[in-house]
C-alpha cells in the first residue's frame, strides 16, 4: 500500500486494466483523508516535453519586425480535427526531458537548436492522470529536414508572437501545453530583453 506518509491515504490496491505503448490504465482502491475508500480509473504516463521554437527579429528572413514562432498545424483524432500545436512528444525509456524536447523539434517541425531553455513542468490532467509535460524555449535555430512518422499529419507555420497570443484570445489556439508554453515565454524573453513587447 502507498500512502502520502501523514494520513494514511493513498493507494489500498491497484489493477492493470490496459497496457499500451503510450500509457497505462489503472484501476487504484484509494483510501481518502476521511477514511473512506473508492475505485479510481488512473492513466499512468511516462511522461512528455515540449519545445516553443522562437526567432528573434533580426533572425528573421521574412521581413518581420517582431519575434516570431514556430507552431505546428496537426491532425488529432481525439478530438476530430486540427490543432495548433507547440512541437511536443512522450519520453523514450530512460530519455532526459531536454532530449526529448530537441528531438521532437528536429523530428516534428525540422527545426535543430543551439540554445533549449526550460520553462515550466506542468501536469497536464491530475484528475485521472500523472503525465508531466516538461516545456522548454528553443532559440537559436537550423532548420533542417523533418523525420516525421507515417501517421503524423503535421504543417509548419511561422507565426509572428503578437499572432499567435491573438489566437490564444480569440480560442484558436487551445492546446494547453502550448498556450502555456506562449505565455512563458513572453516572460522569460522579456526578463532576458530579448522582446520589448
Amino acid at each position: 500500500m502507498t500512502t502520502d506518509g501523514s494520513t494514511g491515504t493513498g493507494c489500498v490496491t491497484s489493477r492493470c486494466v490496459y497496457r499500451g505503448s503510450v500509457l497505462d490504465v489503472r484501476v487504484d482502491t484509494v483510501r481518502f483523508p476521511d477514511g473512506t475508500t473508492a475505485d479510481l480509473e488512473i492513466v499512468r504516463h511516462r511522461g512528455a516535453a515540449a519545445a516553443l521554437p522562437v526567432l528573434r527579429a533580426e533572425e528573421r528572413a521574412d521581413g518581420g519586425t517582431g519575434p516570431a514562432v514556430v507552431l505546428l498545424r496537426q491532425y488529432r483524432y481525439a478530438v476530430g480535427r486540427p490543432l495548433w500545436e507547440v512541437p511536443a512528444g512522450k519520453l523514450d525509456d530512460g530519455e532526459r526531458p531536454e532530449e526529448c524536447a530537441r528531438r521532437e523539434l528536429r523530428e516534428e517541425a525540422g527545426i535543430v537548436a543551439a540554445v533549449v531553455r526550460p520553462l515550466a513542468s506542468l501536469l497536464t490532467t491530475p484528475g485521472f492522470t500523472d503525465e508531466t509535460i516538461h516545456l522548454f524555449l528553443a532559440t537559436d535555430l537550423e532548420f533542417v529536414e523533418p523525420e516525421r512518422e507515417a501517421h503524423e499529419f503535421i504543417e509548419t507555420h511561422l507565426l509572428d508572437l503578437g499572432t499567435a497570443l491573438e489566437m490564444v484570445d480569440r480560442g484558436e489556439i487551445v492546446d494547453g501545453k502550448t498556450i502555456a508554453s506562449l505565455l512563458l515565454a513572453v516572460r522569460t524573453l522579456r526578463e532576458s530583453g530579448e522582446h520589448a513587447g
